[in-house]
């Protein structure tokens, strides 16, 4: 099916869980509260190439910013795949710190390292005939990496501590919001695993470049939300959705999604009444006459970081953990902006 037929026939698109039965042509009927919606030609783009990948078992490789649904249309494939009835597994490799990964990743034996009391059974063997998720894959530390190619290659892996090889067969969706290829060429990323996941990459666009969306997600949102708090709001303001509408949304879906609902909280009587004043100062900040650029500005905050933490990286006083980063991914940032340790520049 063509982009131009199948936008034709799909306005708002709820993407979570999929009912068994198919429907009429054959496409699977969506049903569940958490979705993504849109009708713009680039959110229907991807809805494509998520109906033409599904049925297989290639890797995906999602690239996009936070907040962009990689987690929801990673399920969608798996549930719109022959694998639907097996398990859907997800792990943040960002949100597990390097040493225990493996053992996440893996499973362990007892003994295998200290505090290992009993054997442990892993993501990929929980995932055994369905789909694993790997979020944030650019966070993979180097050393782990070839023990992923190797399963994404032989389908075989052994647990940490262990000599026994366990088969499986698994589904790999991976995603990031890193550049993987930049990482390659600095080997921050291995080569070889980098093209076995890159089999079917699928770029999500933010939400600032499909703004046509944003009426409907909105409308979707205050929906969710006012069901949920039992609250009757049958109108949104024209002046309101215009301002949603020129709104950059940074944090993409998530942020609006976050807004609307503080939104629905504030609101009384029958109209959403939102706090606008906090999204035209974010605006103000924005202006095209700024002096620095996003890397310099990118550079400054992280050195301020560095500073306060005394250029302590990793850790729970550290700095990746005041920006909210991974060890790995912050020591990638400042090589990639030519920070190093000690450095005095003043933060404009």
């Amino acid at each position: 099916m063509s982009v131009a037929s199948f936008a034709s026939n799909v306005s708002v698109v709820p993407f979570d869980r999929y009912r068994s039965a198919p429907a009429a042509g054959g496409r699977q009927v969506p049903a569940g509260e958490d979705r993504m919606v849109g009708s713009s030609l680039k959110f229907r783009r991807v809805l494509v190439q998520v109906e033409t990948v599904a049925p297989t078992d290639s890797a995906v490789l999602f690239n996009g910013e936070s907040g962009t649904g990689k987690e929801l249309i990673a399920r969608a494939i798996h549930d719109l795949s022959p694998r639907r009835n097996a398990p859907f597994v997800k792990l943040n490799c960002a949100a597990i710190p390097a040493g225990l990964l493996e053992s996440e990743l893996f499973g362990h034996e007892r003994g295998a390292y200290t505090g290992a009391v009993a054997q442990s059974v892993g993501r990929f063997q929980l995932a055994n005939g369905g789909t694993l998720f790997l979020d944030e894959i650019g966070d993979l530390p180097l050393e782990l990496q070839p023990k992923l190619l190797r399963v994404l290659q032989e389908q075989e892996f052994e647990r940490l501590g262990g000599t026994r090889t366990i088969r499986v067969n698994v589904r790999i969706v991976a995603a990031t919001n890193q550049d993987l290829t930049a990482m390659v060429r600095e080997r921050q990323f291995r080569a070889d695993l980098y093209y076995r996941l890159n089999v079917f990459p699928i770029k999500l666009p933010p939400l600032r470049e499909r703004s046509e969306d944003i009426p409907a997600l909105v409308k979707h949102f205050v929906r969710k939300f006012a069901a949920r708090m039992k609250k009757s709001l049958e109108t949104i303001p024209a002046e309101v959705m215009e301002v949603l509408k020129l709104h950059d949304w940074p944090g993409n879906v998530r942020e609006l999604q976050n807004f609307v609902e503080r939104a629905v909280i504030m609101s009384a009587g029958g109209e959403l009444r939102p706090p606008l004043d906090e999204l035209e100062q974010l605006t103000t900040f924005k202006s095209p006459s700024a002096v620095r650029t996003l890397a310099e500005a990118e550079r400054g905050h992280i050195m301020e970081a560095l500073r306060a933490a005394r250029w302590v990286v990793g850790g729970p006083g550290g700095a990746a953990s005041s920006l909210g980063l991974s060890r790995t991914t912050l020591i990638y940032r400042m090589r990639k902006l030519g920070i190093m340790r000690g450095q005095v520049t003043a933060v404009s």
